[in-house]
């Protein structure tokens, strides 16, 4: 287990001696140069945070939003999150496995849930004194006088926008918990009282016995409000009921009215949150009017914290958190008009750069994240002397934040995260070339420079999941410490020599030759790919004729994988490395029913063997936690995971046993180190790393399967079908995981020469697992069950798993079984969310069927709406923003160019009209195969097969297939119909 981040170069160099990259290619050079479309760019800086450019080496993640007068970096550090090291598991859970197991089988899925709930789950984190603070802030501690009064003097509040569905931290309170009072006004006409017979019922929150004349209707509230009209107690509720209260006339009066809330909150987005669907306003109406009556609430609000420290919420998991800001402010830099404004990222360097011409000064700023330093690097430059002019400010959304002075050159900011163990701190330092550096009030202060690199280096006290004993201002120090004597050309080179070799062992090109290679004005700059800026491409991709931006794409997919995900480091969460809020959507956890796995789907069949590392060493982990969770749970031997865990490593099922109790995350990662393993063919790997955590995680299934007394069938029980359908026994996608598991295990054990005996036992149970099944509308059954509804759109296709990413089923061997699938995949649409999409395309890949494939990559990689779709950036969206998508959606264009999850390597098996042309270098397939191939109009043209293992190479295109000897280290040529050309050993 890798604890210390300081040991993260020694660890990728000895990643990379351990062969794990299988082409060796030429440092500073980019494989196909000029064939890859892989430079993502735009007309202008970016306004939301899903405009921004990520950068990251796997510890640091950084957004990129290149402001010309103001210019933000937001950034991560992979080990900041809430919570501390404790006990998930709940003693004497086992205790009630057996009667929970007893009421599913006699359908009592509601008692089951219950007693699971109740007995089952595992333990929260610690409550604060919730009581004594409701009781305090009601009381009007904090606040002078009684701001529900409408003659209250709010003269001297602030205001804040008015709603904000997606919490008062967007529009001004960010980080911000606790008890907040809005007041606004409204103005009624003299005749405001006529009422009618005809009442509106009212919410929850209304005053009992009320008569409601008027009507306020504010819909989401997070989370408790008390609402008053002119100092009357109209309504309160908590949690997310909409909120509608009656309003008796008598409480209203012509002309101005006053409105006042008191909003508590405890965690999470906070405020009043209106109506998702912005055209619709919140509003006070009269019962008998018509919607033209409404009187819209919408708009500038005064508003006063009374106190922003709430007690603290008990949690199940960890929330990732963020860093901080790095604030560049270049004043009135913008006193004439902007010209050539361009910012770019390029993924052949992971540089990201921002140009812009004022007056006749050209300014450039280029900013990328260096693995070998450790650092964040800016670096600002214009083509004429002492044009540099700016202040550098570092900022936290953390309340508890201080600030320092290092040296001359040199701030500090330090954070402490709320309600947990971990502490940060963040050092930023100036390099000038020329000019003058001044440090005030917590700001680095630049005049007259040529040139300025700034460096910012970040760390925090995590050791392990265990311990928070860290000294981050070590970490920065030794930061700091490795690029003082170095220049900013000797640090940049650095970042090229260690990054390149992993994106340029891969490329790709869709569409024909013509459409590439067109130049930007700028002449310094070559723009690989049509004449357009990535936000536009991503608008026209649906409806137009672009297939190279899919070849970006799964570049893309590559360049986040690395940024997120590299040897010695954590690996990808929901969001890789990226993430502004402190209340993420879902905490931007590890999600392991398919969302953490699907991070790694391009890891192997994508040359990127080396970022599949942080997973392995985290189920190392987790296995450790695990097998305490096994005993606890499960009275089992082995490891188990349930569907979510955090950086302290919990493996205890979350949340509600609805969707919580989901026992197959142990053997779904055990099956990741078997891919890795027909990937690599690396036998070292297999019996150290891999084979004793997939034992232990099929050891925990030998005991926990049990026979179902109507069928006779081992199955899993409980469990769920991922977030679908309850708490039930043998949802297919468990017996699924647990076959591919035995075999694997069954495969290893006698590659290895081993455990002959326990072979034997999982050879048996193999068998006796519950199958899949066809149910009556002709779909693949998800449950034991046949009470699938053809219906039922829902965005996880669990019980598909077996088709991908698993080989459970197969053309080749159970096509009647592929075909039921196919059939589900119908039933359940081609909408979802944006994973889900991207899985979609990977289910078509392997149904063969490359027009429909194509069709779900167009919806991926259309603007995001209600249902999935991608950012500006080019982020996936659920929405919001899960990265998962793009890992997945790349997955998925290599599963329609290569599939080898058979005895077979099948090339270009889901081949789409769009891609009718193209060539890939570099893209691997199980058995120790690194491939290259170009095809043209739908046919393959060349073939060369490098293998790295010596094991023979059987391939298919086409119904031709040819079974050939290799030796390691061959390169065999082939020509379109399969025949060897030219060998080379």
């Amino acid at each position: 287990m890798k604890t210390d981040i300081r040991n993260t170069v020694l660890a990728a160099g000895l990643f990379l001696l351990a062969g794990m990259i299988s082409t060796p290619v030429v440092l500073g050079q980019t494989k196909k140069q000029g064939l890859q479309d892989d430079v993502l760019w735009y007309t202008a800086a970016a306004v939301k945070w899903t405009d921004a450019i990520p950068l990251g080496n796997g510890r640091l993640g950084a957004m990129v939003f290149g402001g010309i007068n103001r210019d933000r970096i937001q950034f991560n550090e992979e080990s900041l999150w809430t919570g501390e090291p404790r006990e998930y598991d709940h003693p004497g859970a086992a205790v009630y496995l057996p009667e929970i197991r007893r009421l599913l089988s006699e359908n009592k899925q509601a008692e089951a849930e219950r007693l699971a709930d109740e007995k089952f789950m595992g333990l929260q984190s610690k409550a604060g004194n919730k009581k004594k603070w409701f009781d305090d802030m009601r009381a009007g501690k904090g606040i002078t006088g009684n701001p529900s009064l409408a003659v209250y003097d709010d003269s001297k509040w602030k205001t804040i926008q008015v709603p904000s569905y997606e919490g008062w931290e967007i529009v001004g309170l960010e980080g911000m918990d606790g008890a907040v009072w809005f007041r606004t006004t409204f103005v009624l006409p003299a005749n405001f009282n006529s009422s009618s017979s005809k009442k509106e019922k009212p919410g929850s929150g209304e005053i009992a016995n009320s008569k409601a004349d008027w009507m306020i209707d504010l819909n989401r509230i997070r989370n408790h409000d008390f609402t008053y009209i002119n100092g009357h107690l109209v309504g309160t509720t908590e949690g997310n009921e909409p909120r509608k209260y009656g309003i008796p006339y008598q409480f209203l009066k012509p002309g101005k009215n006053v409105l006042s809330i008191q909003v508590l909150n405890y965690f999470d987005k906070g405020g009043i949150a209106g109506y998702k669907d912005t055209t619709k306003h919140i509003s006070v109406y009269p019962v008998n009017g018509t919607p033209a009556k409404a009187i819209s609430l919408n708009g500038k609000w005064k508003y006063k914290v009374q106190n922003d420290e709430p007690p603290a919420v008990p949690h199940f998991q960890a929330d990732y958190q963020p860093f901080g800001d790095l604030v560049l402010d270049f004043g009135n830099h913008q006193t004439n008009k902007e010209q050539n404004y361009r910012r770019d990222l390029s993924l052949g360097t992971a540089i990201s750069t921002t140009r812009y011409t004022v007056g006749d000064v050209h300014y450039t700023r280029e900013y990328f994240i260096s693995q070998p330093g450790q650092v964040i690097v800016v670096h600002l430059k214009a083509d004429q002397p002492g044009k540099i002019n700016f202040s550098a400010t570092l900022k936290s959304p953390h309340k508890n934040t201080h600030f320092r002075k290092i040296d001359n050159y040199t701030i500090a900011m330090g954070v402490k995260v709320r309600d947990g163990a971990l502490k940060g701190e963040s050092y930023l330092s100036a390099k000038v070339t020329k000019g003058k550096v001044v440090l005030e009030k917590g700001k680095i202060v630049i005049s007259g420079a040529n040139e300025v690199t700034l460096y910012l280096a970040a760390g925090t006290n995590f050791i392990n999941y265990k311990e928070v004993s860290g000294n981050p201002d070590l970490i920065c120090q030794r930061a700091m410490s490795g690029i003082n004597n170095k220049t900013y050309a000797e640090v940049k080179a650095e970042h090229l020599r260690e990054y390149q070799p992993y994106y340029n062992t891969f490329s790709i090109r869709l569409g024909n030759k013509n459409r590439q290679g067109m130049t930007h004005p700028d002449s310094s700059t070559t723009l690989i790919g049509r004449q357009k800026p990535t936000d536009k491409r991503l608008e026209d991709f649906k409806n137009g004729n672009d297939p190279s931006f899919a070849a970006l794409y799964l570049q893309y997919g590559r360049y986040l994988l690395i940024s997120s995900s590299r040897p010695g480091s954590k690996p990808a969460n929901l969001q890789g490395i990226w993430n502004e809020q402190l209340s993420p959507s879902w905490g931007s956890k590890y999600t392991t029913n398919i969302n953490l796995q699907m991070n790694y789907w391009p890891s192997e069949v994508l040359n990127l063997s080396p970022m599949h590392e942080p997973l392995f060493n985290m189920a190392d982990d987790l296995a450790e936690r695990g097998r305490q969770t096994a005993k606890t749970h499960y009275g089992a031997s082995g490891w188990v995971l349930h569907h979510n865990t955090d950086i302290w490593m919990a493996t205890a099922p979350i949340n509600s046993s609805t969707h919580g109790i989901w026992v197959t995350g142990a053997a779904w990662l055990a099956t990741d180190l078997w891919e890795h393993y027909l990937f690599s063919q690396d036998k070292h790997f297999l019996a150290t790393r891999a084979y004793p955590l997939m034992k232990s995680a099929a050891t925990f299934f030998n005991d926990f399967l049990v026979k179902d007394p109507k069928t006779g069938w081992l199955i899993s029980t409980p469990s769920n079908s991922p977030e679908n359908g309850g708490l039930v026994a043998g949802p297919t996608m468990d017996h699924q995981i647990i076959r591919t598991l035995f075999k694997a295990c069954i495969e290893a054990a006698e590659i290895l020469q081993v455990d002959t005996a326990f072979s034997k036992v999982l050879q048996k149970k193999y068998h006796e697992i519950a199958p899949n099944q066809i149910g009556k509308y002709q779909q693949l059954q998800e449950w034991l069950e046949d009470k699938d509804d053809p219906e039922n759109k829902h965005r996880h296709v669990s019980h598909l798993w077996g088709v991908h990413p698993g080989n459970d089923i197969t053309w080749e061997d159970q096509p009647e079984f592929m075909k039921a699938a196919r059939q589900s995949l119908i039933y359940r649409g081609d909408e979802g969310t944006g994973w889900s999409l991207a899985w979609k395309i990977n289910f078509w890949a392997r149904f063969k069927e490359g027009d429909h494939a194509m069709k779900m990559i167009k919806m991926l990689l259309s603007p995001v709406g209600e249902s999935g779709g991608s950012y500006a950036n080019l982020f996936d969206a659920h929405p919001p923003f899960q990265i998962d998508g793009n890992f997945g959606g790349a997955a998925g264009i290599a599963e329609m160019l290569l599939q080898s999850h058979t005895r077979y390597i099948d090339l270009l098996p889901a081949l789409p009209a769009d891609f009718s042309s193209g060539e890939v270098d570099g893209i691997c397939a199980r058995g120790g195969f690194v491939i290259r191939m170009k095809w043209e109009n739908t046919e393959l043209k060349s073939l060369q097969v490098i293998s790295k293992a010596g094991n023979n190479c059987h391939l298919r295109y086409k119904g031709m297939e040819k079974n050939i000897p290799t030796k390691a280290g061959g390169v065999y040529t082939f020509d379109k119909e399969l025949n060897i050309q030219q060998t080379k050993i």
